[in-house]
């Protein structure tokens, strides 16, 4: 099987997430102004697509928020096509720390892995830990899709970076990233998920601003709120 020889990255970190207002949303990105830069993709819309098992087993386990879970996604930045890079991801997260292993492929290569056809890339741990993964769990296929407009910002000679989350939203069909950016909505009209992402501790200065702010950390998952809110439909 033909591989994509490209950047592997391997990341360890803290992550905390908030759910933010309309008026939290803006009071924040103007108090992180001087302390953050946006990074220079602005507003980027990406899509993620969660592989699970069958009986949805890997989501499931999430939300009874064990001290250890893991996920599998496929990752795109805007509409995919079948030779744009994509970029495969595995992660797990033990006890509050976040450990990610991410790939880039294309469409073709992803879907010849998941049916156990080759190696996603050139070998090595990481591909040893991704054909463990996949093999783990047998039958691992398209189960969810998750998108948003995403703004990133980072601090210069610092390992901080934040994100927000605009418009997040699901689907459930068409389960391909080639296909569109649309979903059904998670959450309310102007509401954002503000992601902080740390190695070390989290300053004082952000500290100080969610606190004066209200802005209260939360275990908030964007696929596990579209399961609850796909069950619920199919339930009523």
């Amino acid at each position: 099987m033909a591989t994509v020889k490209s950047p592997i990255v391997v990341m360890k970190r803290y992550e905390m997430k908030y759910l933010l207002n309309p008026e939290q949303t803006a009071y924040f990105k103007e108090s992180v102004k001087g302390h953050m830069e946006i990074d220079r993709f602005g507003l980027t819309s990406i899509a993620s697509l969660y592989y699970d098992t069958p009986d949805y087993r890997l989501i499931r386990t999430s939300i009874e928020k064990p001290p250890f879970k893991e996920k599998i996604r496929l990752r795109s930045y805007g509409i995919a096509t079948d030779t744009s890079p994509v970029f495969l991801e595995l992660k797990r997260k033990a006890y509050g720390i976040v450990y990610k292993r991410r790939v880039q492929s294309t469409i073709p290569l992803v879907d010849k892995f998941f049916d156990c056809e080759g190696d996603i890339c050139a070998g090595g741990q990481i591909n040893k830990e991704l054909v463990t993964f996949r093999d783990y769990y047998v039958n691992l296929v398209p189960a969810c899709m998750i998108i948003y407009d995403r703004v990133a910002y980072f601090q210069p000679d610092g390992d901080l970076r934040l994100t927000i989350d605009h418009n997040p939203r699901y689907r459930y069909d068409d389960l391909d990233l080639r296909v569109s950016m649309d979903g059904h909505s998670l959450l309310g009209d102007g509401w954002t998920i503000l992601e902080v992402k740390v190695q070390q501790a989290v300053p004082l200065w952000l500290s100080s601003i969610l606190t004066k702010g209200k802005i209260y950390k939360n275990s908030f998952s964007k696929y596990g709120e579209a399961y609850r809110q796909q069950l619920m439909k199919v339930r009523a």
